[in-house]
């Protein structure tokens, strides 16, 4: 059962997001997905609620939609095999995934949340992360960077979601905070090397950008 049931998400997630290009595609899912099964051999969870949760995490991302969305939840009501306890359980794990700023705290409370959100977490830094960064920002009209406009750490979820930034920025209001706030052992041993590029990359950035290579 556990087999179909990972099988169906697994085809109705890429359909979702099979023609995204905001960085937020299938292939981020899958990645995703695979970081969350990795994560979860190494310190334990209930596997199905891991799995079905990184695989919808990112179905209602607010990110995406112009409106609110339950894609999930009714996607959840379709599995007829999937009790009512492991249903709520995965919707709660989503709820719990995303970054709300970087005053805000945001540890889940469980440790099938703490493994989403790390893997989640790891596809956003690195190489693949960096690439990433800059697919949102021309997707969202996002510029580049503009040295007169300093980053700013949000103190609430509200700001965050609501204020307007560069790709550059970015990288310090949220993507270097994210080695420090990975929840599991194994992630902070994977987010140690990808936390490296991001800070290289940065230093070549504003190398080239004032010219003092």
């Amino acid at each position: 059962m556990d087999k179909e049931l990972r099988e169906r998400t697994f085809a109705f997630m890429w359909e979702h997001h099979r023609a995204d290009t905001s960085g937020h595609d299938a292939w981020h899912v899958e990645r995703v997905w695979k970081l969350a099964k990795h994560l979860q051999q190494h310190e334990g969870g209930n596997l199905l609620i891991i799995e079905l949760s990184a695989l919808l995490h990112d179905v209602d991302d607010r990110k995406l939609h112009q409106h609110p969305t339950h894609n999930a939840e009714a996607w959840l009501k379709q599995l007829p095999m999937l009790d009512e306890a492991t249903r709520q359980q995965v919707l709660e794990v989503i709820a719990q995934v995303s970054f709300k700023g970087a005053g805000v705290p945001d540890r889940p409370t469980s440790l099938e949340a703490q493994i989403v959100q790390d893997a989640d977490r790891l596809d956003a830094i690195g190489a693949i992360g960096i690439a990433r960064v800059f697919a949102y920002g021309g997707h969202s009209g996002q510029a580049l960077h503009d040295p007169e406009h300093a980053p700013q750490f949000h103190a609430t979820t509200v700001e965050y979601h609501s204020k307007r930034t560069t790709s550059i920025n970015h990288f310090y209001e949220k993507l270097l905070l994210l080695n420090d706030r990975m929840n599991t052992r194994e992630a902070q041993r994977l987010a140690e090397r990808r936390h490296a590029t991001l800070v290289e990359f940065l230093r070549a950035f504003h190398a080239e950008w004032d010219l003092t290579e």
